[in-house]
């Protein structure tokens, strides 16, 4: 029992250092940080008033190693995203905000069940925006080796967003990626889409006046066709090489003619009636993060819409649970 006590005791005193060490090593970065800001056109004034409550989030760190996308089977995924009660928040969300929804898709061309399953996916219809404090998740992701230069770059595209007044610093509250809004959009994609649709001169990403045009503006320009397929769920044969099997979202290789793959597809209905010069590629989500995972199934066809879906969020289980609910939506409104 003694010797149980003093293993805690030196767990504690280690934990108690690293994060000592880590807080300061963290203000150490912040005033290295603050020159590169200075030097991208961030105002002295706006980086004091912005950064000055900043702090190390180890709980942003835990988050970042520990992403469902990163443990969880893809029939366990989908489900939990996909549910009943899932689809009945989205009906009436839509009955809701039948007007606006219904004026974004027509100018836009892109399906008002695609934007509810995302913004049911993301925060599930507005209800989970977040609550963590975007500028020190940023700056934590930023001052952690992982990604640091990927999040340092969207924490001086936030700060130039603060500094044009087209965001204020107040309202920074969401995800502990630094995502913000309905759709979670995160600084770049604030940036480069966001509309202030109603014309109040600001950018509200928790209203949906800006924020259903704005995800809407987002897919449109990247490429979204409206009402073409995503995904199909298939059967495989096993002689099929294995060089032809996508078990990443990181760059989808190996797209070929339909007609090229049916040899190593399983009797599908769905596929015979596709073009058979129609490009896609195979996917098998669980393989190389599912311990004892098959290396066939499941298996998914995919096409360029699904593509699309990944440039919002790269993760094979994501775009395939926003399709699966986009379709669910669309046999219910």
């Amino acid at each position: 029992m003694k010797l149980i006590k003093i293993f805690f005791l030196i767990l504690f005193f280690i934990s108690t250092n690293c994060f000592a060490n880590n807080i300061e090593d963290f203000n150490n970065w912040k005033v290295k940080f603050k020159e590169r800001a200075l030097s991208n056109n961030i105002s002295e004034t706006t980086f004091n008033i912005a950064m000055a409550n900043v702090k190390f989030l180890p709980k942003v760190i835990e988050y970042d190693r520990f992403q469902p996308e990163f443990y969880e089977d893809t029939k366990t995924y989908i489900k939990k995203r996909t549910s009943k009660k899932k689809l009945d928040s989205g009906i009436n969300f839509y009955k809701n905000n039948r007007l606006l929804i219904d004026k974004v898709e027509s100018e836009f061309n892109i399906e008002k069940e695609l934007l509810l399953s995302l913004m049911g996916i993301e925060t599930n219809f507005g209800t989970y925006v977040g609550k963590m404090d975007i500028l020190s998740s940023l700056a934590t992701l930023s001052f952690d080796k992982r990604r640091s230069e990927f999040f340092t770059n969207e924490l001086i595209i936030l700060l130039r967003l603060i500094e044009t007044n087209q965001i204020s610093y107040k309202t920074l509250y969401g995800s502990w990626a630094g995502a913000f809004g309905f759709f979670q959009f995160m600084p770049s994609t604030i940036k480069n889409y966001a509309l202030d649709h109603n014309n109040d001169k600001y950018i509200d990403l928790k209203n949906s006046e800006d924020a259903y045009p704005s995800a809407a503006n987002y897919l449109k320009t990247i490429g979204w066709k409206k009402n073409k397929p995503c995904f199909y769920k298939i059967e495989l044969n096993e002689n099929i090489p294995k060089k032809y099997l996508n078990v990443s979202a990181k760059k989808i290789h190996s797209k070929k003619k339909i007609d090229y793959f049916k040899k190593y597809i399983k009797e599908n209905t769905e596929i015979e009636k596709l073009d058979k010069n129609l490009k896609i590629a195979i996917i098998t989500p669980d393989k190389d993060i599912i311990p004892n995972a098959e290396t066939l199934n499941p298996a998914y066809i995919i096409f360029d819409n699904y593509e699309i879906i990944l440039k919002w969020n790269r993760s094979l289980r994501f775009a395939l649970a926003v399709c699966t609910l986009k379709d669910k939506l669309k046999n219910e409104i």
